[in-house]
């Protein structure tokens, strides 16, 4: 089915199911314990064994030796796999850019170069310790800081450029020109990446913590240079991946290996610290804002650069990307460096681009906004825009950015704050208040399912989209029982299994709004199947609803077509080229309150607000869990979370959750979240759009204006430590 023009009205306008609020229905399983997460599959293969991972301590460099005879020999051990032995190994896809394992070259620390496989984890790791690597270290280089002065004055390439940027910003006003720093970060997500792998007559099923289970069954297959068609991949529960689970990662590849030598089922599971080394993490970037305005506080010229640390290869952080289009101004420049260095590989984390972007730029619209002596968020209303700044004949689809702000404002009690930085206090308390914008494109992805009309009259939806803990099983089950009139108990949601069709997956913002479409095309199949059994071509002039099927007097239950077998049907929902005439996206304003001890310095939230536009939310109870979410992502942005860069040796010294700090529940105070009642025709076949990425965009700015409020002590460099402002603060 293809989604090639705007939806115009349709069932889900007047819904029974979608855009209610519904528990999930996979909660149970999940509190119970009895959801089958990656490593716990206990079940799924006999005789499993443990394999430990073996890493690199050098981040450049290549192997000389491998000496693994004490480890072969020590307790319990089966077998062991050597990066040397295997020899090099095809990369698995064009989006990943570090090598997950073989060969003697060394590209970054914690590199994967061996596992080993043995009864027990205890006697795994054991043995794993007593193997002795030489090296031949490469001395490289991981100062982001010196690439910058050597890059910053360089725009011959230039991403966008639009009028004469220059000449626009001398004869501004009033001007803006600031440098902002956001650190390393990690995804930190609950579940680490584990995998169980078995071949049986040359074929291999995993199980395993996965987001995109197609493109993870491709980059097996070319990993191992086996045909896609012998690979399974089942991942039907994941406890978070924020991104770091959308690519083949080297422990699925490790648990491969050492099944097909063992001739037994492996499991592997990443300890956090190669977690945080071995697989992927937003980068470090440092970012030079310039603005320009009139004095009524229109925007005339605005400059956005930024540089990265990458992987050779990699596309390291895109933080200036949001800055083409969320804000007007006839006078653009727009730059992006990339520093190559063999740091651990930077790829997609939650909000990969505008988390990073928007800590810099909602800072600096903060910072133009009191050189105006204008309220913040007047400033940003005035420069909303409802085309592509870069190309005025391109309208937006459906943007309520300026309603977000005034929603916010209202419930926010905005009009109250306190308006003169560092001067309110509560007790020993200075209180601050703080807003940031908030930009999330809107993509969506073809995305295919199976429904299967049982004879008792429930129907099972099969489809490869996965569960990160966003609500997928809901929200999917929602769109069936929508669309074929049925209760939402009547529909089972199977997920995760590449045995079934090939859907968008998670990731991006694009999973809610691809996969329930995808649901929804499969569903409208069945009902041209169930139409033909009733001897019609028009689907259309039949009404499903109460798990039963009317035409003109004549009604008939659902169960009874399926009375002979079940009923199948498969589609997949393919989205045209039409969206691109437009610009779909999605909004948000976010506030924040917080307080700073006069004596310690240290930063207590005191409550949080965001609203949001982002086209019909499917379920109000799932969207908001996504919000709050993003936003507890973003206080650990503005806070703590750094993964600091030993730029002697190449890695990341802050390798576990002691050392990197991540929020905890003292940590977060009051959430509210606001959902515009919005619908955005272009977007979906069910006007929505995604909103789990969305949460995090510009909640560290916020938090970062909020503290400048409290203490007009202005913070560029996240995360915002005591280091960094204790020693500016007033007078207690």
């Amino acid at each position: 089915m293809e989604f090639n023009q705007p939806a115009g009205d349709n069932m889900f306008d007047d819904s029974k199911v979608v855009g209610k609020p519904t528990h999930r229905i996979d909660g149970p399983l999940k509190v119970s314990g009895q959801a089958p997460y990656a490593y716990e599959r206990h079940d799924v293969a006999e005789g499993q064994l443990v394999g430990y991972p073996v890493v690199s301590t050098i981040a450049q460099g290549r192997i000389t030796n491998m000496d693994t005879d004490a480890a072969l020999n020590a307790p319990g051990v089966i077998d062991i796999v050597t990066a040397l032995e295997t020899g090099e190994m095809p990369m698995p896809s064009d989006m990943n850019a570090a090598p997950l394992f073989g060969g003697a070259e060394v590209a970054h620390y914690h590199q994967a170069i061996g596992v080993v496989v043995a009864e027990t984890l205890e006697q795994a790791r054991a043995a794993a310790a007593l193997i002795k690597v030489d090296y031949e270290e490469t001395k490289g280089s991981y100062d982001l800081e010196a690439a910058w002065q050597e890059m910053r004055e360089d725009r011959s390439d230039p991403v966008s450029r639009v009028g004469d940027f220059e000449s626009a910003f001398e004869a501004a006003e009033v001007t803006l020109d600031q440098e902002y720093r956001t650190p390393s970060q990690s995804h930190a997500m609950m579940e680490p990446h584990a995998t169980i792998a078995q071949w049986q007559d040359g074929k291999l099923t995993i199980w395993t913590s996965n987001q995109m289970i197609e493109w993870n069954r491709q980059a097996l297959a070319t990993t191992l240079e086996i045909d896609p068609d012998d690979v399974r991949v089942d991942s039907p529960y994941i406890g978070g991946g924020f991104g770091s689970k959308l690519f083949l990662r080297a422990e699925a590849v490790l648990a491969a290996l050492g099944a097909r030598k063992a001739g037994r089922p492996v499991k592997v599971m990443l300890p956090r610290p190669m977690v945080m080394n071995n697989t992927t993490h937003r980068a470090s970037t440092i970012q030079r804002i310039r603005i320009g305005a009139q004095a009524d506080g229109k925007i005339t010229a605005i400059a956005h650069e930024a540089i990265s640390h990458t992987f050779p290869g990699g596309a390291g952080e895109n933080a200036v990307d949001q800055t083409r289009r969320f804000y007007a101004g006839d006078n653009r420049l727009i730059v992006k460096h990339l520093a190559e260095m063999h740091l651990p590989e930077a790829n997609a984390m939650r909000a990969p681009g505008e988390a990073a972007g928007l800590m810099a730029l909602e800072i600096a619209m903060d910072e133009m906004a009191e050189k105006l002596g204008m309220d913040p968020v007047e400033f940003r209303a005035i420069n909303d825009t409802q085309v592509d700044p870069e190309d005025p004949d391109k309208p937006f689809s459906d943007r309520h950015f300026v309603e977000c702000l005034n929603r916010g404002a209202e419930a926010f009690g905005w009009g109250d704050r306190n308006t003169t930085p560092g001067q309110r206090r509560d007790g020993n308390w200075l209180i601050g208040h703080g807003i940031a914008g908030a930009y999330r494109g809107g993509p969506a992805m073809d995305s295919g399912a199976r429904v299967r009309l049982q004879p008792g009259g429930t129907l099972i939806v099969e489809t490869d989209m996965t569960d990160i803990g966003t609500g997928s099983y809901t929200i999917i089950a929602q769109t069936a029982a929508e669309t074929m009139g049925l209760p939402l108990d009547a529909v089972e949601v199977r997920l995760g299994d590449s045995d079934y069709p090939v859907s968008a997956g998670s990731g991006g913002q694009w999973g809610a709004a691809s996969a329930t479409a995808g649901t929804y095309a499969a569903c409208l199949a069945l009902r041209g199947e169930i139409a033909k059994k009733i001897g019609t071509n028009d689907p259309e002039s039949l009404t499903f609803e109460n798990a039963s099927v009317r035409t003109g007097e004549k009604q008939m239950t659902l169960a009874s077509f399926a009375a002979d077998g079940e009923i199948v049907a498969e589609d997949t929902m393919e989205f045209g080229d039409f969206r691109g005439e437009e610009v779909v996206s999605t909004f948000a304003a976010h506030f924040v309150e917080v307080g700073v001890h006069v004596g310690t310095g240290e930063i207590r939230l005191r409550r949080m607000l965001a609203a949001c536009d982002a086209g019909r939310i499917l379920n109000p109870i799932t969207a908001r869990s996504q919000v709050i979410g993003g936003m507890v992502m973003g206080v650990g942005a503005a806070m703590m979370e750094d993964l600091a860069i030993d730029k002697g040796r190449g890695f990341f010294a802050t390798h576990d959750l002691a050392s990197y700090e991540v929020p905890v529940h003292m940590d977060i105070p009051e959430q509210e979240v606001i959902f515009l009642d919005t619908l955005d025709p272009q977007s979906s076949p069910l006007k929505a759009k995604g909103v789990g990425e969305l949460g995090l965009c510009g909640v560290a700015a916020a938090i970062a204006n909020a503290v400048y409020n409290a203490t007009g002590v202005r913070v560029r460099d996240y995360p915002v430590t005591l280091d960094k402002y204790l020693d500016q603060l007033p007078a207690a």
